[in-house]
């Protein structure tokens, strides 16, 4: 079970903390606890309480009629939203809930409700990334436990994986190829395999290599492959004189165009002094894909 401030609980419903604590003091709502050092926090039952007063507030319930609902009544309220009026917001907020219970069946659930109303690259880029952003916060200040987030980090994965399995094999000879990796110490790849998608939908030839691959077995790869573009992706910043040395190794390749880079661990300013292209968002990315297959 994990610890809850009222900090994290505004993050994850998007209620202001000094919202909370007049519902608090008015409602009853929340019952903090406190540690021996008298430090308040909230446990998961509280955050999934309020995360289920959220969803009927947003729908335009008012608080004191929440106030008057038992346990159960909000929560069989909550599933009876009709699918028409749910909201990016509810699927996150469902999707904490069932982090937070390690409920893999919910996860799964909500995940495939998400794709069929909006398909799946929606799903990703306005419900998933903003998910991820939310516990990725409170798990690197350790609000949440790391057997939570690796929890539904590997659901997302094994979803992306099997969009990209269910991709068409055939491959546009005419576009140029790529090499897709996370240098070392990155492990968090859902950001790069979401790219993998995009570039493989559009039929550009992509060699995949996955997680912490080695500066010298990198460059090793694209000497045998001769890629046209190499993209990476950085949550943790890396631009010591080691990284330095690998964009300039990279660019030395004769076959090489230019590195993609994405993720929090880079800049765009600091990409623009190594010669790399720095993408912010799956839009972006895509975006860039499309450019290049109208200059072939």
């Amino acid at each position: 079970m994990a610890n809850y401030s009222i900090k994290d609980l505004e993050k994850l419903s998007g209620i202001k903390a000094h919202t909370l604590r007049i519902w608090e003091k008015r409602y009853a709502f929340l019952k903090p606890k406190r540690t021996k050092t008298n430090i308040r926090f909230y446990d998961d039952d509280q955050l999934k309480r309020i995360l289920s007063i959220s969803i009927l507030n947003e729908q335009g319930m008012k608080i004191s009629q929440i106030a008057n609902m038992s346990k159960g009544q909000i929560e069989d309220t909550v599933k009876g939203i009709a699918g028409h009026s749910r909201s990016y917001k509810y699927y996150i907020d469902q999707l904490t809930i069932a982090m937070v219970d390690l409920d893999e069946f919910k996860f799964q659930e909500v995940l495939h409700e998400v794709t069929m109303k909006i398909g799946f690259e929606d799903l990703v880029t306005n419900v998933l990334y903003a998910f991820l952003d939310q516990i990725g916060v409170l798990w690197l200040t350790g609000s949440i436990i790391p057997a939570q987030e690796h929890f539904v980090t590997n659901l997302i994965r094994q979803k992306i994986l099997v969009a990209i399995d269910g991709l068409p094999t055939h491959m546009d000879r005419k576009l140029p190829s790529m090499v897709m990796f996370l240098p070392e110490k990155e492990m968090h790849e859902i950001g790069l395999l979401f790219q993998y998608y995009l570039a493989k939908k559009q039929g550009f030839k992509v060699f995949y290599l996955g997680q912490i691959v080695p500066q010298e077995d990198a460059l090793e790869t694209l000497d045998q492959l001769m890629p046209s573009y190499v993209v990476i992706s950085m949550t943790t910043p890396q631009f010591n004189d080691g990284g330095k040395m690998f964009f300039q190794q990279c660019h030395k390749r004769a076959s090489v165009k230019k590195v993609i880079c994405s993720g929090s661990g880079i800049g765009p300013e600091e990409a623009a002094k190594h010669g790399v292209h720095y993408v912010k968002t799956a839009a972006e990315f895509k975006d860039y894909l499309l450019s290049l297959k109208k200059t072939v």
